[in-house]
């Protein structure tokens, strides 16, 4: 597997702070508005069948052309292996995103190239060791999703619960469904001992004004209520 190029690993880096991806981006006026918050991640998505198809709304010459710390992350979904290195070039993406049922083999194709984060779509009765078990050397991060027909953006509220007793070691991406409310339960779920490997939140649907068009303002006030200090008897409740 290949570390995070130059540019990302100087971009991401240990904070005092919940990292943010805010994925299905279609506004390059809103990427630099979310640069410009602190925000490390912007998500764009490169499945055609979703309603956040980045290629609908703007360019690869667009996307490549992109400054700022702001990681740029492209979300495939089972894609030919050739198209996805592909478009990391044209679009001058810093990591991949495998949405879709790729194979421990795939994963380390891609990550070969450039930085890999492989999603994991759970329903509440999975064996989240198992689904992870054949991928550790494959991908470089991993991602906890809903399970639904639609690879993600769905909205639906993914339970958390079922990773709090399980031991991921390595750095995951908290996603499904995750809403403005939600932040003083990430603090309380950042008590759990799973949390030491939580690397970042990902937030899409419940941050919208319609698919792809986000609210600016409603992603700036849920990264400062995750900064706030949460008392310490909600910590405690789940210690």
């Amino acid at each position: 597997m290949t570390e995070l190029n130059n540019q990302a690993a100087n971009n991401v880096k240990q904070r005092d702070h919940f990292r943010i991806k805010v994925c299905g981006l279609t506004n390059v006026k809103q990427v630099s508005q979310l640069n410009e918050i602190g925000i490390e991640f912007a998500g764009f998505n490169f499945y055609r069948r979703s309603p956040r198809y980045v290629y609908k709304s703007m360019p690869s010459t667009a996307i490549k052309k992109m400054r700022g710390k702001i990681n740029k992350v492209g979300v495939f979904v089972d894609e030919d292996v050739d198209e996805v290195l592909r478009t990391v070039d044209d679009c001058g993406l810093y990591l991949v995103q495998l949405h879709g049922n790729e194979s421990p083999r795939y994963c380390e194709k891609i990550s070969n190239y450039i930085t890999v984060i492989k999603a994991f779509r759970l329903s509440s009765d999975d064996n989240v060791e198992w689904k992870i078990k054949d991928y550790y050397d494959a991908a470089d991060m991993f991602l906890f999703d809903t399970e639904t027909p639609a690879f993600g953006g769905s909205g639906k509220k993914f339970n958390w619960q079922i990773l709090k007793d399980v031991l991921i070691n390595k750095p995951f991406f908290l996603a499904g469904g995750i809403s403005p409310e939600d932040a003083d339960e990430i603090k309380k779920f950042a008590a759990h001992a799973v949390a030491k490997d939580l690397f970042a939140i990902d937030i899409n649907s419940k941050f919208e004004l319609m698919p792809g068009v986000k609210d600016i303002e409603l992603v700036k006030a849920f990264r400062k209520r995750l900064s706030d200090p949460l008392l310490p008897n909600l910590f405690e409740e789940n210690i």
